[in-house]
C-alpha cells in the first residue's frame, strides 16, 4: 500500500491552510484565517500519522526480510535469501521516506 498520495494531499494542504490563513490575517478576515490555520494544523498531523504509518511498515519489512534472508542462508534457499535482502532494502527505503 503506498501512502504517497495521503503524503502529496498533506503537503499541499499545509501550503494552502498557510496561504489562506496569511491572507485572512493580510486582509483583516479573521475567519479565513483561521479556517487556514484550522486546514493546515490538520494537514500537518495528518502527515505526522503517515510518516510514523510509513515507517512503521518499514520496520515490519525489515524484520520480515531478516527472518527470510537467514532462513534462505541456513537452508541453503538462494531464492529465500535474495526475496529476504529485498524485503530489508525495502524496509530501509520505507523508514526513510
Amino acid at each position: 500500500m503506498s501512502i504517497i498520495p495521503e503524503k502529496v494531499t498533506n503537503t499541499a494542504n499545509i501550503y494552502i491552510g498557510g496561504a489562506k490563513q496569511s491572507l485572512g490575517e493580510t486582509l483583516g478576515n479573521p475567519d479565513l484565517a483561521a479556517a487556514g490555520a484550522s486546514q493546515k494544523v490538520y494537514a500537518e498531523t495528518a502527515q505526522k500519522v503517515a510518516d510514523a504509518k510509513t515507517h512503521a511498515e518499514g520496520l515490519s519489512h525489515s524484520i520480515q526480510g531478516n527472518v527470510q534472508k537467514t532462513a534462505g542462508s541456513l537452508t541453503g534457499d538462494n531464492s529465500l535469501e535474495a526475496t529476504g535482502e529485498a524485503k530489508i532494502a525495502r524496509g530501509a527505503v520505507e523508514r526513510n521516506v
